[in-house]
């Protein structure tokens, strides 16, 4: 799968507000604020800012100051994304080792949007229409209304020592509690490499292998069935899924990311049980896909388990 250059950034206006939740929310990791299961597939902050609750075409922003950035030498290669695989009959790719180069895998990341004004956090949590509804998998088919989603921008640290700002659609349901587990995240400086929306092309793309977006809300139905995964609801995240991989039997997705199946491997983005990732998500009531028996979808995390 190719890597297409984003579309044009639109900037919002977005109305800044402290809403009680984050501030409990926050206070566990030292922070105050001012702001699938798919069965196929510390920051300190002062001066709090008060507002009221922001009405529906209204954008709410939370704010937390971060530790100073390290920044490190580290690049993107041009090569990334850019061979497909052989696939077999079944559709997936045929079983392939991890290659030399994607050993240790710590790359710098590519920005989508622009990155905050500062190292802090911030969450933004809107409706989800115009460019990022285009540019997302939306149809009239799926699960869930346009007007049950919304769109997520969340700050994260990436393997580059540098702060950047992701993108992610999720079920208004969940809204809230999802920026409270990137905040979390955010204050433990855990690595994301990238955090973008998946669009429609993306679905039924050839596999590359070694895709490791950060995503939400995807339009899809589990692989090999006519039922929506948990992901076409916006009530499951995939958190750097080429250090954790789905993995059943001698099916590893991503395909290239064989070597992580080996969860011994010592590196701050591969998520174990004691994992600063579970506990965050575990916090608000979501199971993760590494703890299933009959396969262990890593990355996976979802509301109701599946």
């Amino acid at each position: 799968m190719r890597r297409r250059s984003p579309p044009p950034i639109r900037h919002r206006r977005h109305r800044r507000l402290v809403a009680p939740w984050i501030v409990g929310a926050l206070s566990a990791v030292g922070c105050s604020a001012s702001t699938s299961s798919d069965p196929s597939a510390a920051p300190k902050t002062e001066n709090v800012e008060r507002s009221t609750q922001a009405t529906a075409d209204q954008a709410t922003t939370i704010t937390t100051t971060a530790p100073a950035t390290v920044t490190t030498p580290l690049t993107r290669p041009e090569w990334l994304g850019q061979q497909t695989l052989v696939t077999g009959a079944d559709g997936y790719a045929l079983p392939v080792d991890t290659p030399t180069r994607l050993l240790g895998r710590s790359f710098a990341t590519d920005d989508t949007l622009p990155p905050p004004p500062s190292d802090a956090f911030v969450a933004t949590i809107s409706e989800l229409s115009g460019d990022p509804l285009a540019r997302s998998s939306w149809n009239e088919t799926c699960p869930v209304r346009v007007d049950e989603l919304r769109y997520l921008t969340v700050s994260f640290w990436g393997f580059d020592g540098l702060v950047h700002t992701g993108e992610l659609i999720v079920n208004e349901a969940v809204a809230t509690d999802v920026t409270t587990v990137f905040a979390t995240l955010f204050a433990d400086r855990y690595p994301i490499e990238e955090m973008r929306i998946v669009g429609s092309s993306e679905i039924d793309a050839p596999p590359v292998g070694d895709t490791n977006n950060t995503s939400a809300f995807v339009c899809r139905v589990v692989k090999g069935t006519t039922t929506f995964s948990e992901h076409a609801k916006g009530l499951a995240i995939d958190i750097n899924p080429f250090h954790n991989p789905y993995v059943k039997g001698d099916i590893i997705l991503p395909e290239l990311a064989r070597v992580y199946a080996d969860r011994t491997i010592d590196e701050r983005a591969v998520i174990t049980n004691d994992s600063v990732v579970v506990r965050a998500f575990a916090d608000i009531g979501w199971q993760w896909g590494g703890s299933w028996t009959s396969l262990k979808d890593y990355q996976h995390f979802s509301r109701n388990g599946q």
